[in-house]
């Protein structure tokens, strides 16, 4: 398994107790399930990206350990019931780490290799999201 960078592992130890544990068990689960990926902070949050193209990361925000899927809308996932506004992505909050289920997030993180929509070229299209895959 990956070695967590020191950027990621200065970000995952700054959350509070509860928040450090849902941090470090997101880490290891995303590196587990997609081994591929590039991870690094990105927009002060740990990123996951696949070709380039961001597709999961979590970050503290007022109501918790957000994990967000930036195509998740499309994943047909009750549990992702935080839609976007603007874009593709669906979220979850965490605030222990007896919420996480993990196989829910295996079977999220298999959909998020399937399912992605074109963030990496979205300033180049103006805005316009295109399906990939």
């Amino acid at each position: 398994m990956r070695m967590m960078s020191t950027d990621i592992q200065n970000y995952n130890d700054s959350q509070s107790g509860n928040d450090r544990e849902i941090c470090r068990l997101l880490f290891e689960e995303i590196n587990k399930n997609l081994p591929e990926a590039e991870c690094k902070i990105w927009h002060r949050h740990p990123i996951w990206f696949l070709d380039g193209n961001p597709t999961v990361g979590y970050s503290r925000q007022k109501t918790g350990i957000r994990l967000m899927f930036w195509s998740g809308a499309d994943f047909d996932e009750d549990g992702l019931n935080v839609k976007g506004t603007k874009f593709k992505d669906a979220s979850i909050f965490y605030n222990s780490v007896e919420e996480i289920n993990t196989e829910d997030l295996k079977r999220w993180l298999e959909k998020s290799r399937e399912i992605q929509w074109d963030y990496k070229n979205l300033i180049k299209r103006k805005g316009k999201l295109e399906r990939l895959k």
